[in-house]
């Protein structure tokens, strides 16, 4: 009897569209699929290559004269926050956490709404309805944890969701894949502090990394990245200690780009046949 093996990973390239980080940019990304029992260890393996994934695609930007997107991760076990992070766990630490299974809820999606009507009305996901949104939460083919933050009033008791994270389970870290929050709250820096406590969960559960999406430098949206201690990016096909911002240029020559061909064989893909990872511990769930 014949047996047929895994087919490896196709990847392709979209085509080119505003930059939603760079005015007057364009951008492009290089996919592939992400499906079928091997889906964990694909995600992991390109996570590490830069990848990021949204719903069940992994993908990384491949722009012809630009290099300003760089993924980014937080080395857990040198992280030190600084003081103004220390005032910020200070301040939110009335909230508690608690870790549930991706799956949308109406709360979720209140909060969700109100956060793109405040902060990214202009963006690409401010038309996105329940569905949309129920999709972008549960559709993953990998172990994937929506993180809670809620608020008790302390006169009636009551808890209200105050921010959600959507974050993937990596083999040596979280991957945090999206995350919103009340609004109003930003001046407490809650963005910050989710990913603070980010730090701790990894802590807890023994992975190393934090993943924190894309760094651009230029862009006001994540500029606030680099503020955290014992951050790396992945440029030029590895993991470098992000330096001085200022040194990382957007621009980039289109003689400098290798093509999209010789990019993908350059990546380095997970055995299809080997056996799935033991899984880390889960974010302990605190009331």
């Amino acid at each position: 009897m014949r047996h047929s093996l895994p087919l490896a990973p196709q990847f392709y390239v979209t085509a080119p569209q505003p930059c939603p980080y760079l005015e007057g940019r364009m951008e492009r990304k290089l996919f592939t699929a992400l499906q079928g029992e091997n889906a964990e260890a694909l995600n992991d393996s390109l996570s590490k290559q830069g990848f990021r994934r949204s719903q069940n695609v992994l993908y990384r930007p491949t722009c012809s004269d630009c290099a300003a997107c760089m993924s980014a991760r937080i080395r857990v076990a040198d992280f030190n926050p600084t003081k103004s992070q220390r005032r910020t766990l200070n301040k939110n630490g009335n909230l508690t956490r608690s870790s549930t299974s991706p799956w949308a809820s109406e709360a979720q999606y209140a909060l969700f709404r109100e956060y793109l009507e405040t902060r990214h009305a202009d963006g690409g996901m401010a038309d996105m309805d329940v569905f949309e949104f129920a999709a972008m939460i549960e559709e993953t083919p990998i172990r994937t944890r929506v993180i809670e933050y809620h608020a008790t009033d302390p006169d009636t008791g009551e808890r209200e969701l105050v921010a959600t994270c959507l974050t993937d389970i990596l083999d040596d870290g979280l991957s945090m894949v999206y995350s919103f929050y009340k609004p109003e709250l930003a001046r407490d820096s809650i963005g910050t502090y989710v990913i603070l406590d980010h730090i701790d969960i990894a802590r807890e559960a023994g992975l190393p990394f934090v993943y924190l999406g894309y760094w651009v430098p230029g862009s006001k949206k994540m500029g606030y990245k680099a503020r955290f201690s014992a951050l790396e990016v992945y440029n030029n096909d590895q993991w470098d200690e992000l330096s001085d911002p200022l040194d990382y240029a957007a621009e980039r020559h289109p003689l400098e780009n290798e093509p999209v061909a010789a990019q993908v064989a350059k990546i380095n893909l997970p055995d299809m046949q080997s056996t799935p990872r033991t899984a880390p511990p889960d974010p302990k769930t605190e009331y």
